[in-house]
């Protein structure tokens, strides 16, 4: 590393405080996350980390492994593509999520249920960073899905595509073929090129950036 560079800091986990531990990680392995650990030692701390599907971080809770108040986490963010297709697969494995609604003003995002600076359905223009949904685990810490379908200027490097897991290149292979069918609809002939149209679909969708039609 060269003079003023800067190391690589990645963020891989956060910490959320919970009252009950199992209870926490019986939530969470409800919603399809991947276990990584579940660490207990004889002077009771007790470490247990998630991590969501398609994400590069985690989320760890456990006993002895913070001070904060239980349920004091709130806008986690959960980062998608879809939010509607994303809140519907929550809500399908029991998780209580709020209605997709876009903020009537800055912020709004951040108000509770209920209350009017959130305004149902989606994005007037179907804006990038504008859709949201709501939920929270058993202690209240609260998550907050953002659908991003663009990103701004200089916030992704597209060469560095990944997948977390086989079933997350799966489902965007899924995805990339659903598409790549009505791309030949639109077009009304076959595309000897597809695996270019996949490749592109499937790193534009990853990195936020304007997807292949």
């Amino acid at each position: 590393m060269g003079t003023g560079e800067s190391p690589d800091l990645r963020l891989e986990a956060v910490v959320i405080p919970v009252s009950d531990v199992d209870r926490s990680k019986a939530f969470y392995e409800s919603l399809g996350w991947r276990l990584d650990a579940d660490f207990a030692f004889e002077n009771g701390f007790r470490v247990v980390q998630f991590t969501p599907p398609g994400s590069p971080a985690s989320v760890q809770f456990g006993a002895n492994i913070t001070a904060a108040a239980p349920g004091s986490a709130q806008g986690l963010y959960l980062v998608v593509s879809d939010v509607e297709a994303a809140r519907e697969a929550l809500a399908a494995r029991g998780a209580d999520v709020s209605e997709v609604f876009h903020p009537g003003a800055p912020g709004a995002q951040f108000q509770p249920v209920g209350t009017s600076g959130r305004v149902g359905g989606r994005a007037d223009d179907g804006a990038s960073y504008s859709s949201f949904c709501t939920f929270t685990d058993p202690d209240g810490n609260g998550w907050l899905l953002q659908e991003v379908t663009t990103r701004l200027p200089g916030r992704v490097d597209p060469t560095a595509t990944t997948f977390a897991s086989t079933d997350d290149l799966m489902q965007a292979l899924i995805r990339a073929a659903t598409a790549h069918g009505e791309h030949e609809k639109i077009t009304g002939e076959y595309d000897k090129e597809w695996p270019v149209w996949y490749a592109a679909y499937m790193v534009a969708e990853r990195n936020g950036l304007e997807l292949p039609t």
